[in-house]
């Protein structure tokens, strides 16, 4: 029986983890630094039929409906007029069991967990040290815990502490120039919005999307990307953007930004700098990593959690398959997403006004041209 070890118990490490422990050749375990996994509420993500599929292997589809949302329509609004450009169809990429899904983070990050013995996932293991000695890997935690594994899947994030040890470098992502702001909102205080679609509002170096979480009818989604520059002594202090100070300095700059109706009931409202990968770090044999470890994405084209779904099926596949295609493959789907989300970003939140007139006339063109859709988004959602 072989073993494998997985750095980190986030969306990735514990969809792999799931997926390995129904093959009876391996032992795997998850290493996690923290004391537990946070299940707080917490904020939603959106599941492109991509993950949808992939996570029906292992159940997703008997999570209760009430917990879910599937949105019939992605509706494109400019926000200095407030008005409707046009909407795109995303469930004509739907079937039956496969559907465009939105939810809460914790929700899936409960379902994955809860589907897993409680021995599998040892918590307060910080990794120190990753060694090779033949075939084996030699793993370090907190100065003194020794394992040793015949594979190691490092899914601990974008600041990737496991990165950095098989590296024998320091690799840290690169600040996007942009601060996300998450939030929710009631949807009694969501004014002439389709309540089954998703909404995105695009502006000036700012845009923000707005959409249901679940069936209850009561809260919606909030996240927002704005162009913020920060210097280096503030990217250090993580503590500033939970600051009160920060937080109300970040909604005053978008008092000209958002409607007043929203930003004013906008409720447990976060903002967190926006890190982007900036290249590849192809490991050793039989060392692997995946989902933002691998690399992370602009927040603009909703892949981050459907890709850290799909990067750790492909890589179970190459494993028990023993194939040699996981980084390669995996390069060429990340370049391919992470141009689209960069394009998504400029699109978004074009100011000059004779772009922005161009922009929203092919937005008209192109969300009802299915050849473009197939290219732009099936070659995404249909892998």
């Amino acid at each position: 029986m072989k073993k494998i070890a997985i750095i980190g118990a986030g969306i990735s490490g514990l969809f792999v983890a799931n997926l390995f422990k129904e093959n009876l050749d391996y032992q795997v375990t998850i290493y996690e630094k923290n004391t537990s996994i946070n299940l707080d509420e917490g904020y939603g993500i959106q599941l492109s039929i991509n993950s949808i599929k992939l996570l029906n292997r292992i159940g997703f589809n008997t999570l209760e409906s009430k917990d879910r949302f599937n949105p019939e329509k992605i509706d494109f609004y400019e926000i200095k007029h407030e008005k409707k450009i046009c909407d795109l169809n995303i469930s004509e990429f739907n079937s039956e069991n496969c559907k465009y899904t939105t939810l809460k983070r914790s929700k899936l990050v409960e379902f994955l967990k809860d589907r897993l013995e409680d021995n599998i996932i040892k918590y307060d293991h910080n990794i120190e040290k990753i060694e090779k000695n033949n075939n084996q890997i030699i793993l370090t935690f907190n100065e003194s815990i020794k394992v040793i594994c015949d594979y190691l899947i490092i899914s601990d994030g974008v600041f990737s502490k496991g990165k950095s040890l098989i590296s024998n470098n320091e690799i840290k992502p690169a600040y996007n120039n942009s601060i996300a702001i998450r939030g929710n909102i009631s949807r009694k205080n969501l004014h002439n919005l389709n309540e089954k679609n998703i909404s995105l509002f695009m502006g000036h170096n700012f845009h923000y999307v707005i959409y249901p979480i679940n069936n209850d009818n009561e809260v919606s989604n909030f996240i927002g990307v704005l162009k913020y520059k920060l210097t280096a002594n503030e990217l250090d202090n993580y503590g500033l953007f939970k600051e009160e100070g920060f937080i109300q300095g970040v909604k005053d700059k978008l008092q000209n930004k958002i409607s007043a109706n929203i930003l004013d009931n906008l409720n447990n409202i976060k903002c967190f700098p926006v890190f982007v990968s900036k290249g590849y770090l192809k490991p050793g044999n039989n060392i692997s990593l995946i989902g933002d470890a691998f690399f992370a994405f602009p927040p603009s084209f909703a892949q981050g959690a459907s890709q850290s779904i799909e990067s750790g099926s492909e890589l179970f596949d190459s494993i028990i398959n023993k194939k040699n295609n996981f980084y390669d493959d995996r390069v060429v789907k990340v370049k391919m997403i992470n141009n689209r989300s960069k394009l998504n970003q400029f699109a978004f939140q074009i100011s000059n006004p004779i772009i922005v007139f161009f922009r929203n006339f092919s937005l008209k063109i192109l969300t009802k041209n299915k050849k473009f859709l197939e290219n732009y988004l099936g070659k995404i959602y249909k892998n």
